[in-house]
């Protein structure tokens, strides 16, 4: 997959896209991150990028040709436009599995008091959001969208199944994890996780799952049991009823 990143502040992205997993889909061409400096596209001499908005108020506004200049330089077609905004829907675990299957991604970062609405209508972009709070800019946003999406590409996680199993994307909290030392202060790891038994370590994990869920999570606890509850094996019915007895 191609994601192309406009933004007034490219250098913020180079961890990001060349370090840890998300650099080693770079090298390998699983993933092509391309950032843009919006600064490039203007004919200002001072490569200015906004100005204060018509009407008032406080802030400045991103012009919106030096965007639609970046925007016609990489191409657009066949690709999918986001526009990273407090305004958007939020970003949810179905909408990442939509846009990791779907087209070529182009992300703009907004700054400041945001861009020029007509840049937005004219290219026909989705706003998206991350959570219902206000940060400087969209780039820590994208950031955010990025990694989500790339783990969803094929072959970007070494197991296959691993985003199947984390938080949310399985429907439940994710169970506590531990790993060496057996005993770390006087705290051993659970002993069901020792005995090699799967069944029981998959049983054990689902009730810790079920109860950090119910707990942290009610709205995605109710969810899991109504989806699931029927295709659930009889020994995992039990750790549900099991669960479901401690709430009363």
């Amino acid at each position: 997959m191609r994601i192309d990143v406009l933004t007034v502040f490219p250098e913020m992205f180079g961890p990001v896209v060349t370090d840890s997993i998300l650099g080693r889909a770079n090298e390998s061409g699983l993933l092509d991150v391309r950032v843009h400096n919006i600064r490039d596209y203007t004919t200002d001499k001072h490569n200015k990028t906004d100005e204060a908005p018509f009407g008032g108020g406080a802030g400045m506004v991103m012009f919106a040709e030096p965007i639609s200049a970046c925007l016609e330089d990489i191409g657009t077609e066949g690709r999918k436009l986001l526009y990273m905004s407090p305004r958007g829907k939020v970003l949810t675990h179905e909408k990442v599995l939509e846009l990791a299957a779907g087209e070529d991604l182009v992300i703009l970062c907004g700054h400041y008091e945001g861009v020029d609405q007509r840049v937005l209508d004219y290219w026909d972009m989705e706003e998206v959001s991350i959570g219902d709070y206000i940060l400087t800019g969209g780039e820590l946003p994208a950031m955010v969208l990025i990694d989500s999406v790339a783990r969803f590409i094929p072959g970007v996680l070494g197991n296959s199944q691993a985003h199947f199993e984390e938080s949310v994307a399985s429907g439940l909290l994710e169970y506590p994890q531990y790993t060496k030392p057996r005993e770390w202060r006087g705290m051993p790891v659970p002993e069901v996780l020792l005995n090699g038994h799967h069944e029981n370590i998959h049983l054990w994990q689902l009730e810790e799952a079920l109860k950090l869920t119910r707990e942290r999570r009610p709205d995605l606890f109710e969810k899991y049991v109504e989806e699931h509850r029927d295709s659930m094996t009889k020994k995992e019915k039990k750790v549900l009823e099991k669960v479901l007895e401690e709430m009363k």
